[in-house]
């Protein structure tokens, strides 16, 4: 199947939970996730309408941006290593995982203009993945109040990948109302309007839940 003919898929479900809810469709953005297919797939995604490309490495990342550059918009959604922050930050666009003091110091040092990230959070407390705690997640936002090359656009966070539906709404629900609380604060460089998640498995709940920016790989691109 085409990736055009997935896309149309992916925004018909799109559409029919936006309606389910009274949501607007026009709020929510796909990005294709490109780390496992090739160059020319992801030139076929923006080709079939899809402006933002996710990557997570920083090779791949750059690999993928010499050849399409500015027709997509770019977002980094993997660990970035603070070493790595120099090759990619003048690149993208977003950062979708930021979750640490050091990296954001980094950034504010390594940055041409300012970054739209979105703080990672560990909603379901797993072990094997990244991002903040949902209690650190106010106390470390306070922290960059004064930073100047960093925008806190939003939270992300990755669910459980589970069949269980009202786990699912549960690990949402909860970055949605830590969204609300950041937005409270009225801090300046962060703004914090927009809600990173959701996946191939899960994204028309969390479309559903809220979601802004939803991160497809497998269902758009395929895995080649």
């Amino acid at each position: 199947m085409s990736v055009r003919e997935r896309l149309a898929i992916i925004r018909s479900n799109i559409d029919e939970a936006c309606h389910r809810v009274g949501r607007d469709n026009n709020d929510v953005r796909i990005i294709a996730v490109t780390k496992y297919v090739s160059i020319e797939r992801a030139k076929e995604a923006v080709v079939a309408g899809v402006a933002d490309l996710g990557e997570n490495r920083d090779d791949g990342l750059l690999q993928k941006y010499e050849a399409i550059g500015k027709e997509a918009t770019w977002h980094f959604i993997g660990t970035l290593q603070s070493r790595k922050v120099k090759n990619v930050i003048d690149k993208i666009d977003y950062l979708h995982s930021l979750d640490r003091l050091s990296l954001a110091q980094e950034i504010e040092k390594r940055a041409t203009k300012p970054i739209k990230c979105f703080v990672q959070v560990n909603v379901s407390g797993e072990e094997t993945k990244h991002g903040l705690s949902s209690e650190q997640v106010l106390p470390f936002i306070e922290q960059l109040r004064n930073f100047t090359k960093i925008e806190v656009v939003g939270l992300m966070t990755m669910a459980p990948y589970t069949d269980d539906e009202q786990l699912l709404r549960r690990c949402f629900r909860e970055l949605k109302q830590l969204q609300q609380r950041v937005q409270a604060l009225h801090i300046a460089n962060a703004p914090c309007t927009e809600l990173s998640m959701g996946m191939s498995n899960d994204y028309v709940i969390a479309v559903e839940e809220g979601a802004t920016f939803i991160r497809i790989g497998s269902a758009l691109v395929g895995e080649e």
